[in-house]
């Protein structure tokens, strides 16, 4: 039995791959590399010497995603495939309605299908709004301030009438909140296409002189020093809660929401003090217009996901510098494209973890990829 990665070769999707593999799962990963790179695949591989089915897929070719669930015996599902940039989702709606919930439709009618019915989806701190205080709880009220979180709220209320018209799923919500850092190898890492649109890698591509300054979206909010606060967490502290879940599921059914967050809040400003302690680089910035959807400030109370899930984020701000700091510093230009995103499929077998002794499916037998 396996587990299946939707989205699984992006930022987070790679290292809950990595997390997966080391405690002995099976995994199938699918993604359209939109956001991503084959080489991403390879280096989960590299780190965990053990091989798995990767499919170029998109959500929104169910009957390829049928196929995926008639040659492999998935378990369970971890949903990590959409659009996600705030800022984009803003000016283009449409995109991010068709992608995200038509997409995640078409996931369940073939789970559906082949009784497949243990889901981990990967949700987000924006389906809580302009939060009434803080820290924010999972029995908070629901609301989204643009496009990115109305469609994570909608896929979750869409999940919550899943479950109502049967209730053998099992379905864990993860609202996480500001994913940074990267794996402490230095190998798998935050490689955004273009511009960031998140802080640390925008704040780590200044420290590496890849941009001239940092643009801070407005310094008039209600906090303490008028930057915007979020509740930053190290990505492989968002990992290993993925792991918790999955566990949970397995004695479980129903739909629950978890905050994945450690419950401190830190302005910008704050992040560029923690990055320069470690790195020893000044950050130049600029303040600029707020952006629009950007709440002032959004921080979690996790006590749910730590007595429920036995989970709780134990890596530091410092951590986080540090280890985002190395990715940026070990892969100047993110991920290098060793075999090209053309390629379809692939399945590398446990013993052979290069990818030039891969075999290549029938879509695509003519590629090279050594």
């Amino acid at each position: 039995m396996s587990i299946l990665l939707t989205g699984g070769a992006g930022f987070i999707g790679s290292h809950v791959a990595v997390e997966l593999l080391d405690h002995g799962y099976d995994i199938v990963v699918v993604d359209n590399l939109d956001n991503s790179q084959m080489e991403v695949i390879t280096r989960i591989q590299e780190l965990t010497a053990k091989g798995f089915p990767f499919y170029k897929l998109d959500l929104m070719d169910s009957e390829r995603l049928d196929q995926v669930f008639a040659e492999h015996a998935i378990e369970a599902v971890m949903h990590f495939a959409g659009l996600k940039a705030v800022g984009e989702s803003v000016e283009k709606p449409l995109a991010y309605y068709e992608n995200n919930i038509t997409g995640t439709l078409n996931l369940c009618k073939v789970m559906s299908k082949y009784g497949v019915k243990q889901m981990v989806f990967s949700s987000s701190a924006t389906v809580y709004g302009t939060p009434a205080s803080l820290p924010i709880d999972e029995s908070f009220p629901l609301s989204a301030t643009n496009p990115y979180g109305r469609t994570k709220l909608m896929i979750e209320e869409m999940l919550a009438d899943l479950v109502v018209s049967d209730a053998s799923w099992s379905i864990a919500v993860l609202r996480y909140f500001n994913p940074v850092g990267a794996h402490e190898s230095g190998r798998i890492g935050e490689s955004p296409m273009g511009p960031p649109n998140n802080l640390m890698p925008y704040i780590t591509q200044v420290a590496a002189g890849k941009r001239e300054q940092l643009q801070i979206f407005g310094a008039d909010y209600e906090t303490m020093d008028g930057t915007g606060v979020r509740d930053y967490i190290h990505v492989c502290d968002l990992a290993s809660g993925h792991l918790k879940a999955l566990n949970y599921l397995k004695n479980h059914t129903g739909i629950d929401s978890f905050n994945l967050g450690t419950g401190v809040g830190y302005s910008v400003l704050d992040m560029i003090a923690a990055f320069r302690k470690v790195s020893g680089i000044e950050i130049p910035f600029q303040i600029s217009e707020r952006r629009p959807g950007d709440v002032a400030a959004c921080y979690a109370n996790s006590q749910k996901a730590q007595t429920v899930l036995g989970w709780r984020a134990v890596k530091s701000l410092e951590d986080m510098c540090r280890d985002s700091w190395r990715w940026q510093t070990e892969n100047p230009e993110g991920y290098t494209e060793r075999i090209p995103n053309t390629i379809l499929n692939f399945y590398v077998p446990a013993e052979e973890v290069l990818l030039q002794d891969a075999e290549i499916s029938q879509d695509y037998t003519e590629a090279e990829i050594g």
